[in-house]
């Protein structure tokens, strides 16, 4: 071994050891930023020479150390597992929102839901029935009648109102979306880079992660890392993103929540490509797709917003169908007969549709034929369809006590999913994030090891002094 070799030792642990202490420092430095992975410096023995040179004598030890890399500290299989989670509490959190949304729109139980108004509409011709001589009896039953007619047009109006925000929303992720993924792709080219330079891309590579996490929870992502490092993107099973290429995505179908079929649903589909759906199996652009769904099919489930609507509009059809029953053979007090209550104007929706046919009092027909002008028995009859069992009331409390029974099921998932979700984040985060405790006990080791070195090189300067300087001055 060299005299001078000693030297070369002590200089390696030098370098290595203030290397390692700016790792430690970048931790420190990083402790709350979001998205950090802690780093260490990856330290490796420098083994001995194995030609020794001219007139060396080796002594079997090693030539100190060195840096060979700056390691990420993250868990691969903890941030999919992450990823995983993100998606599917993401998708169920959408639907519990969309969800409590169109259960706080209906608004029931209250002084102003339909059932009131409904309950205040039968009494109007139990009201009738007591008094079928007073005009005011029926004129007040003609105002409640059309409150029921406003507030079903007010419910179906919510809803198409939800579905529009809904559509807005998906429009906006989807744009999210392929910002993040041009992101991605350009963090890829600047990664590889960077490698190719000999330089570590850490830094870039939690950044591209943290997108990455981003993309899971908009529309379910999932990764493939390839040997470059670069990494490709999935969606549904398709690429969103290769390498340095992106693949964006666009939202079709209707925009007009009454024009809603299965022909025309509101999808996301490539770019160029209106014709082929992504297939996204989690996020909340997938969460919303299923709000914004057409209403059920015998094949499978439909949207809530769209089977809101059609229960509105079955309402509508229900009222009028069963009213207009017993009113068009009801005669009138002048002894014509009553004809139809309520009407259905235009078609489809019909809750919005929907109107009162009659604005004279005098024409409300409350008696039945042969039974006398006063005569209230068909008023009577009326008044009994709000506790009828297959009547409008029955109808609306299956509507609305399912709509409480889904909303309770959907905020549930969501809670299990998102508690599923914080938990792998916490696993995640435990091996990820920067414990500053643990970084000021590697400063100091690092520090005293620096110490360490440099006293081993002043020993040997001073043996080289010593050597140099003073071999032969004795006995001169």
């Amino acid at each position: 071994m060299s005299t001078f070799s000693g030297l070369g030792t002590a200089l390696s642990s030098l370098i290595a050891q203030r290397q390692a202490l700016d790792v430690s420092g970048q931790n420190v430095a990083n402790a709350n930023t979001v998205g950090y992975t802690r780093q260490r410096a990856e330290m490796v023995s420098v083994q001995g020479a194995s030609v020794p040179s001219l007139f060396s004598t080796p002594t079997g030890v090693g030539n100190g150390t060195r840096v060979t890399g700056v390691a990420r500290l993250g868990d691969a299989f903890l941030d999919a597992r992450v990823r995983t989670e993100t998606a599917g509490a993401a998708y169920l959190a959408a639907r519990a929102e969309a969800s409590s949304q169109l259960e706080k729109s209906v608004g029931e139980p209250s002084a102003t839901g339909l059932s009131a108004q409904l309950s205040t509409m039968w009494s109007g011709w139990g009201n009738l029935a007591n008094t079928p001589d007073k005009a005011s009896t029926r004129a007040v039953l003609l105002e409640n009648s059309q409150a029921v007619v406003d507030r079903l047009a007010t419910l179906y109006g919510s809803a198409e109102s939800q579905w529009s925000h809904a559509r807005e929303t998906t429009v906006a992720l989807v744009d999210q979306v392929n910002a993040a993924a041009a992101n991605v792709a350009n963090l890829n080219s600047s990664i590889l880079s960077l490698q190719n330079a000999g330089s570590s891309p850490n830094e870039l590579v939690d950044q591209r992660d943290l997108l990455i996490t981003q993309l899971s929870g908009l529309v379910g992502a999932s990764t493939r890392t390839n040997p470059d490092g670069q990494v490709d993107v999935y969606v549904g099973g398709n690429t969103l993103v290769d390498g340095t290429k992106v693949r964006p995505l666009e939202v079709t179908g209707t925009s007009r929540f009454s024009e809603l079929t299965d022909a025309n649903a509101v999808t996301v589909s490539w770019v160029g490509k209106p014709g082929i759906p992504v297939g996204l199996d989690g996020g909340r652009v997938a969460g919303l797709l299923s709000v914004l769904a057409p209403a059920a099919t015998p094949s499978g489930s439909g949207g809530m917003l769209a089977e809101a609507g059609a229960s509105y509009n079955a309402l509508a059809v229900k009222i009028a169908a069963d009213v207009n029953a017993v009113h068009a053979g009801a005669l009138r007090q002048d002894g014509t007969p009553g004809g139809d209550f309520f009407q259905i104007t235009g078609g489809s929706p019909e809750a919005l549709n929907l109107r009162v046919r009659i604005t004279d009092p005098k024409d409300v027909a409350a008696a039945a034929p042969g039974s006398g002008a006063l005569d209230a028995s068909a008023a009577l009859a009326l008044s009994k369809l709000g506790t009828s069992t297959t009547g409008p009331d029955a109808q609306w409390s299956a509507d609305v006590v399912g709509l409480g029974v889904r909303t309770a099921g959907a905020i549930s998932r969501a809670n299990v999913a998102e508690t599923s979700r914080a938990a792998a984040e916490s696993r995640q985060l435990a091996q990820a994030s920067v414990d500053t405790d643990e970084e000021a006990v590697n400063m100091l080791a690092y520090q005293r090891a620096y110490e360490g070195a440099a006293r081993v090189l002043t020993a040997i300067d001073e043996m080289l002094d010593t050597l140099i300087n003073r071999t032969g001055v004795v006995g001169r």
